[in-house]
């Protein structure tokens, strides 16, 4: 999605002239969808490590969390700062440091000789992702016009699916391949000679760009974002295995004044023609608030259901990670068959998809609540295909239809700001719904893992009738073509 500060600029940008022939045109394009491919691939590929993680590391329940809740929150909270970054310092520097940086924290990653260092890791690389994220597409936007534009967006979103559908499976294959003996540490140090080679190539084939009048960073408002996420998200994980001490409730309340804080801030700082994170105008817009929040409900259904779902597969059905990563080609199929018919049933449905979407993701959940039920850790693992396929379709048709439907009510001009705030509500989702799910499993695992994974089923059909619920709230209009 586009970054909210760069888009004036790039939507309305010529191609540099030196970028004009075919080859020009389309040289950077691999280059900038390595990165993509990089950031999303080892959000998903880390779910089928976990398990070797604690064996190896012997990690705490909340520190596996932390392994993949960590990297949603730190790219969540500096994807908008960072899009205005690369408009202040060139797009190509940005980019070019969030390689340096996801190959640093890639190598932390990779060598932790203990859960610290790789928690540690896991934030730093989404800090890194938030570089590289907003800056591929403000790339994109500046280099490319008219039908090359729709072209490069297509392999754009065409490249993000496939990373997310096969992250689990490539995960697997590196795990079970055990090179050198290092097992689960590969999915991350793959990560440095394909993080070179794009570093090296952007420094060639990927031409420079500023925005003409950029922005300032909102650095109170950044610093209001990161302390109240953190004291949200920190007490979440931890608490349940801390037996939620009184820390735990003085940081949620914490959490609530600061991120309020954070609203007056915003306020302020737009009555005073600043430059605010998010715009205030946009919240009080009523199909932008309730996209923002069905967003964030809708995302906190999915990182946590993935990770879940690794740890029942590995952990109760004892399928070594290559297996369960085949288990998750089931979904990942319905899911790419679901995103590419997508786009044409949200113009014809429009907000109804968003609620049809999230209806056959619950009932994906349901039938995988009944197949444990009945099998718990036995039976053939065939039994969950079915639930797997319908949970893929609905995360294709109803994550298309949201972003589709929310963007359509925005005018050109702060298109980009909803985009950019769609992302991080994306991520901020992530976090908050591994550090609940997570909760949830983790406090009920003592009782087995089918019973662990049942009760977070439940919560997650749950979530999905508020997903439905709040579309509601959408606009109405349908998308035009």
């Amino acid at each position: 999605m586009r970054n909210p500060s760069s888009t004036a600029d790039t939507l309305g940008a010529a191609p540099p002239a030196a970028y004009m022939s075919f080859l020009g045109r389309w040289t950077p394009l691999p280059v900038l969808m390595t990165g993509t491919f990089l950031i999303v691939l080892d959000f998903f590929a880390v779910n089928v490590a976990l398990p070797s993680m604690r064996r190896d590391l012997g990690a705490s329940d909340s520190a596996l969390e932390w392994v993949v809740a960590g990297y949603a929150l730190t790219f969540a909270i500096f994807l908008i700062a960072a899009g205005r970054l690369g408009d202040l310092l060139g797009r190509r520097r940005v980019l070019i440091s969030g390689f340096f940086l996801f190959m640093l924290a890639s190598g932390l990653c990779g060598l932790a000789p203990n859960p610290a260092v790789l928690v540690g890791g896991r934030l730093l690389q989404g800090t890194a992702a938030a570089l590289i994220s907003p800056s591929v597409l403000s790339l994109v936007g500046v280099l490319y016009g008219g039908a090359d534009r729709a072209r490069a967006v297509g392999v754009y979103a065409l490249v993000m699916g496939l990373a997310a559908a096969s992250g689990q499976l490539i995960g697997g294959v590196l795990i079970q391949a055990n090179i050198a003996g290092l097992g689960w540490r590969t999915v991350f140090l793959v990560n440095l000679p394909v993080g070179l080679a794009a570093l090296t190539l952007a420094r060639a084939w990927v031409p420079e760009s500023r925005a003409n009048d950029p922005r300032p960073i909102d650095l109170g408002g950044l610093a209001l974002l990161t302390a109240g996420l953190a004291a949200l998200v920190l007490p979440l994980v931890q608490g349940q295995a801390l037996s939620w001490p009184a820390w735990s409730w003085f940081s949620l309340v914490a959490a609530a004044m600061l991120l309020g804080t954070l609203g007056i801030h915003q306020v302020w700082l737009g009555r005073r023609d600043g430059a605010p994170l998010i715009d205030p105008a946009l919240l009080r817009k009523r199909e932008f608030s309730a996209g923002l929040l069905t967003q964030v409900a809708l995302w906190c259904g999915q990182a946590s259901f993935f990770l879940v779902l690794a740890l029942y597969l590995q952990g109760g059905r004892g399928l070594d990670p290559l297996r369960a990563g085949i288990v998750f080609t089931a979904l990942a199929a319905a899911y790419l068959s679901a995103s590419l018919k997508a786009p044409a049933l949200t113009r014809r449905l429009g907000r109804a998809l968003v609620a049809g979407g999230a209806l056959i993701l619950a009932s994906g959940h349901g039938l995988l609540l009944a197949a444990v039920l009945m099998e718990g850790n036995f039976g053939p693992v065939l039994l969950l295909v079915p639930g797997l396929v319908f949970v893929g379709a609905g995360m294709g048709l109803c994550i298309t239809a949201l972003v589709t439907t929310v963007l359509s009510s925005a005018d050109a001009q702060r298109a980009g700001a909803v985009s950019g705030a769609l992302s991080t509500a994306q991520q901020l989702g992530n976090a908050l719904g591994v550090a609940v799910s997570g909760t949830i499993f983790f406090g009920n695992l003592g009782s087995g893992y089918p019973h662990a994974f049942e009760s977070t089923l439940v919560e997650l059909v749950c979530l999905m009738f508020a997903v439905v619920l709040l579309s509601r709230l959408l606009p109405e209009r349908r998308v035009a073509r």
